[in-house]
């Protein structure tokens, strides 16, 4: 029998309509069926900013927002059900208390840890497992809440916790296995974890698609589903791009570049254990369930494409370190990395000429000056002998980038992108393209970001 992983976000299990619709998905699925879910749409960042008021000595905003959202999620499953449901409103009610006290204690010491911090966040999950698991058996699909706690286990990294692959496979058959055999569905909590000592963790951005991809894995499962509040991937941005299109697949290393770039897809790293082992990854929406959405896997075939999607992310400042004396000198490019590294600046992008006496770099807007004072110190001496003739920086400034395993091999790509920029007289600041030639990036002005979008888009989805 077909084993399916359906994990739905937190929009999806937001409000009663949601609720319903999430049910009919599930009852509509064949096969054993394994559910995983999300926190509801607020609750985590609600939860984060109880525990800094708390942290702040602010045990009074603390325990509010904690009282509040019990009340949503009394209301929640009240109107999901049409009753009062003494079993949930219990589970409500216990994981209020635990969660209040955590943050009184934090209020006292004025000190949340990152272990403290997972205790508490971990309220989100554990208070919306229980919801999905009861309307579930309320619309006639039997059904079981279960805490990852137990379940997925992980090392001790709180706040960003790495899970403990062959534990992990064992607890889940034990646990799993036993349930699906007996014909019922198992809404686990995505997010969280524990040490093998039982300690809570969490797995850090993208948590919950995390899970849901380790638990496919750890239980064979053929097929892994996440539902969200859009119908798969778009070949760009819907907002900047009317032409724009859903993809029905894309491979592993597309999603990633996609992802990185700003795209509004699901973070790379949350399904890669589905992929590595072989599971195909469905991004569906909860309220268009007949829509085909994207699939991902790890490769994709051919499908006539050459630029699939493409992208852009904005708010970003460049600064070149530019000077004949560069060239030909070994580890200059290094004393620029670890200058970036030192100041714990992420470099989004780099360019070199093939000459050696440029390095472009490309970095968040708001790190750019940090960025130029401290490279300005560390060549000082060449600034002085005129081996580096000058820092400078441009902004603001934006990555355009355009994706697709079809660019690879495909001759004239790079052409074609630049004819259609030089047509409408956007100017190419710095260009960077990959060996693997599955992405060309493009620098361009902040103010020709969306032009060049979908001109590029354009040529390629005529």
């Amino acid at each position: 029998m077909t084993r399916t992983v359906l994990k739905f976000g937190g929009t999806s299990v937001a409000s009663p309509a949601a609720l319903q619709r999430v049910a009919e998905i599930v009852k509509n699925t064949r096969g054993h069926r394994i559910v995983v879910v999300s926190a509801t749409a607020g609750t985590t960042d609600a939860l984060i900013g109880a525990a800094r008021a708390a942290e702040g000595g602010d045990a009074q905003t603390a325990q509010d927002t904690i009282l509040r959202l019990s009340d949503e999620h009394r209301n929640l499953i009240a109107d999901a059900l049409g009753f009062e449901s003494a079993d949930v409103l219990k589970e409500i009610a216990d994981l209020t208390e635990r969660t209040t006290a955590l943050l009184q204690s934090v209020a006292i010491l004025r000190e949340c840890t990152a272990r403290t911090l997972d205790a508490i966040v971990s309220y989100g999950e554990r208070i919306s497992a229980p919801i999905v698991a009861a309307v579930l058996n309320h619309t006639g699909t039997k059904a079981e809440a279960l805490s990852a706690e137990g379940l997925l286990i992980t090392d001790d990294a709180f706040g960003h916790a790495n899970p403990i692959v062959d534990e992990t496979r064992a607890r889940a058959s034990k646990e799993l296995d036993s349930r699906l055999g007996y014909g019922v569905v198992p809404v686990v909590t995505g997010f969280i974890g524990s040490t093998t000592d039982g300690v809570t963790t969490t797995l850090g951005r993208g948590g919950s698609d995390y899970s849901a991809a380790v638990l496919a894995a750890a239980t064979k499962a053929d097929d892994l589903r996440i539902y969200t509040d859009v119908s798969g991937v778009m070949s760009a941005d819907p907002r900047v791009v009317k032409g724009a299109k859903p993809l029905e697949s894309m491979s592993y290393a597309e999603a990633a570049e996609l992802s990185y770039f700003g795209a509004k897809v699901i973070h790379p790293r949350t399904v890669l254990p589905a992929v590595e082992a072989g599971i195909p990854v469905r991004i569906l929406n909860t309220f268009a369930p007949s829509d085909r959405g994207t699939t991902i896997t790890s490769n994709t075939d051919k499908d006539g494409s050459v630029v699939k999607a493409t992208t852009s992310l904005g708010g970003l400042g460049m600064i070149t370190v530019q000077g004949a004396g560069m060239s030909g000198v070994p580890g200059f490019a290094a004393r620029v990395f670890d200058t970036a590294a030192a100041e714990r600046v992420s470099v989004m992008m780099i360019s070199q000429s093939s000459s050696e006496n440029s390095i472009c770099l490309v970095v968040p807007d708001d790190a750019t000056d940090r960025l130029k004072s401290a490279l300005e110190r560390m060549f000082n001496a060449e600034l002085q002998r005129h081996d580096v003739e000058k820092i400078a920086v441009e902004r603001p400034v934006a990555i355009v980038a355009a994706v697709g395993e079809g660019m690879r091999g495909t001759p004239g790509v790079a052409a074609r992108v630049f004819t259609a920029l030089g047509k409408a007289s956007i100017n190419v600041v710095a260009i960077a393209q990959g060996s693997s030639e599955l992405n060309i990036s493009l620098v361009v002005m902040e103010k020709d970001r969306e032009k060049a979008v979908r001109l590029i888009h354009e040529e390629f989805h005529r």
